[in-house]
């Protein structure tokens, strides 16, 4: 099979490697798609993986081409998405059903190899099979919408006010599209690019909710629109030290700052900022990836049921598809943003 494998940091080569054989609680999947996340740019271009040679790619769906020893055969010819944590199980969050969280977690394209290939082996625990009426595209974004799913169910269920979503990239898109689903109505966009507001105007968010922070004060947009109040809950989802400052200035009393966004560098606050999380009882909370427990109301299902019912279409949110000979191109225009994108796809 042909396989993009990462040597190290900078030196990923598009090769011909023999097609993994699954092993016993595994299946072999036909990879169909494969997105690219922003994790992949800085770790094919940067970090390098946590092993190597390592194949990448942790957003992908495929078919079922082989079952290992002690897996279900009926998986076979089934279109399936796939869940890339691989959790221990053993640890206090996995005995939880906290897998996201799991202390001693494997993980595809970044600890075993992933979907930047034709075949990849997974095992059956980590598969979630496709109604018909979703495209392995929609299939392939499943990992970045329980994501934005799992930080959106971070709010307490009380939280119905105006809400504000900054940084819009692939998640923070997502986000705005499933708190829209939602039935929220009140929700404000802040981000810095042109076709960032082209992309929530195409969401249906009018002109006048969205903030151009190059040439606008996020904090003085909020609050001319809050009446100096703030939104009940803040998506930060960029992960710089001034847009953590902006979610908690601009957090109502009694709301919810969701801390999406990996971080860029350390994070400090000023004594009058740390007041305010004081006095106005703010919830700051982390979120990280998504739950997964085959559950029908784990993060997966509920963005699996949205699709079915056709209430969410993730592949209005595709810029770039590429055959997966030539996935370096929409990698280098991620890492060089020579061109608007925000998701990045190969197709086999």
């Amino acid at each position: 099979m042909k396989a993009h494998i990462l040597y190290e940091a900078g030196s990923l080569r598009y090769e011909e490697v023999p097609i993994p054989h699954p092993q016993a609680g595994e299946v072999l999947v036909q990879v169909k798609a494969s997105g690219i996340c922003g994790s992949d740019i800085a770790r094919i271009y940067k970090t390098g993986a946590h092993v190597s040679p390592l194949i990448p790619g942790h957003e992908f769906s495929g078919i079922v081409a082989e079952t290992g020893e002690g897996t279900d055969r009926a998986w076979l010819g089934r279109r399936v998405g796939i869940f890339p944590l691989i959790p221990c199980r053993t640890c206090a969050p996995c005995r939880r059903g906290q897998y996201e969280m799991c202390r001693n977690y494997s993980y595809l394209g970044s600890r075993r190899d992933g979907g930047f290939a034709e075949y990849v082996t997974v095992p059956e625990e980590n598969l979630l099979e496709l109604p018909q009426e979703v495209s392995f595209e929609a299939a392939a974004m499943l990992e970045p919408m329980a994501v934005a799913v799992h930080a959106m169910r971070r709010l307490p269920r009380t939280k119905r006010g105006a809400v504000a979503v900054c940084g819009l990239g692939t998640i923070g898109l997502l986000i705005l599209m499933f708190l829209q689903e939602a039935g929220l109505e009140d929700v404000y966009v802040i981000g810095n690019k042109d076709f960032q507001k082209q992309s929530t105007l195409l969401l249906g968010v009018s002109p006048e909710r969205f903030c151009d922070s190059r040439t606008q004060d996020a904090g003085s947009f909020l609050a001319e629109r809050t009446g100096g109040l703030g939104v009940e809950a803040f998506f930060e989802c960029v992960g710089r030290n001034e847009t953590i400052n902006l979610a908690v200035a601009g957090t109502a009393p009694g709301g919810a700052a969701v801390l999406v966004g990996n971080p860029y560098s350390s994070m400090t606050f000023e004594k009058d900022l740390y007041w305010k999380i004081l006095r106005n009882q703010l919830t700051v909370t982390g979120t990280w990836n998504s739950s997964f427990t085959n559950d029908p109301d784990d993060d997966w299902q509920y963005v699996l049921a949205r699709l079915k019912e056709g209430n969410i279409r993730p592949e209005s949110l595709i810029t770039h598809r590429f055959p997966l000979e030539e996935l370096t191109l929409g990698l280098s225009i991620m890492r060089d943003k020579t061109e608007d994108y925000v998701k990045v796809m190969a197709l086999l």
